[in-house]
């Protein structure tokens, strides 16, 4: 059956790397994916390839952007004595939707989970050490998901960063237990924000 070829399952394997996608959902999207005519299909590989080559991260935040440095670095409105520690990039697009964040972002890009053998090495967090200690920053707000790994990733943070003199919080938790950043509405966003406690 076609489904058993090279190119599929190799599409298959391909989609499978997606966030909440497993092999039904795979299968599903393989078999949309080839009905489509071929144009739209070439259009769709060429949309994909053209936009992951445009964008990369931030040399600073770490965020992902079409421009180095990207459009938040760049401001100079903002307050640049404070960065909102985030898990992905996903996070800063919710808080920038929000609209109640006028700092600066620091996209970790994960969490610590010594389960999956993820520590502080594969995470961004030297980079953010090296702003904290370069900058002039004078808060940290910690903005990690409220999961058990968001948990003890802002534990450490909060950590590493008591060898600086600055302030560290940790946003409020009207977001929900369990959920992600991305998938707040903005008041709650909002709120967390306004609500932050020191670690």
């Amino acid at each position: 059956m076609f489904m058993e070829s090279a190119p599929v399952e190799r599409l298959l394997e391909s989609l499978r790397r997606l966030p909440g996608v497993g092999r039904k959902t795979a299968e599903r999207y393989a078999l949309q994916l080839l009905t489509l005519p071929l144009e739209i299909s070439d259009e769709f590989s060429q949309a994909v390839l053209a936009a992951r080559k445009a964008i990369d991260w931030c040399p600073t935040c770490k965020n992902l952007t079409d421009i180095m440095p990207c459009a938040v670095c760049r401001d100079e409105k903002r307050d640049r004595t404070t960065i909102c520690v985030v898990e992905r990039p996903t996070a800063v697009l919710a808080l920038e939707k929000g609209g109640g964040y006028k700092g600066l972002y620091h996209v970790l890009h994960g969490v610590l989970n010594p389960l999956e053998g993820i520590g502080p090495e594969a995470l961004q967090i030297d980079a953010l050490v090296d702003r904290v200690r370069n900058q002039g920053i004078k808060e940290i707000i910690i903005a990690t998901n409220t999961t058990a790994e968001g948990e003890v990733t802002a534990l450490y943070l909060a950590r590493r960063m008591a060898e600086f003199d600055i302030t560290t919080t940790r946003i409020a938790h009207g977001v929900p237990m369990g959920g992600g950043l991305e998938y707040a509405d903005e008041v709650t966003l909002a709120r967390a924000l306004e609500g932050r406690l020191p670690l």
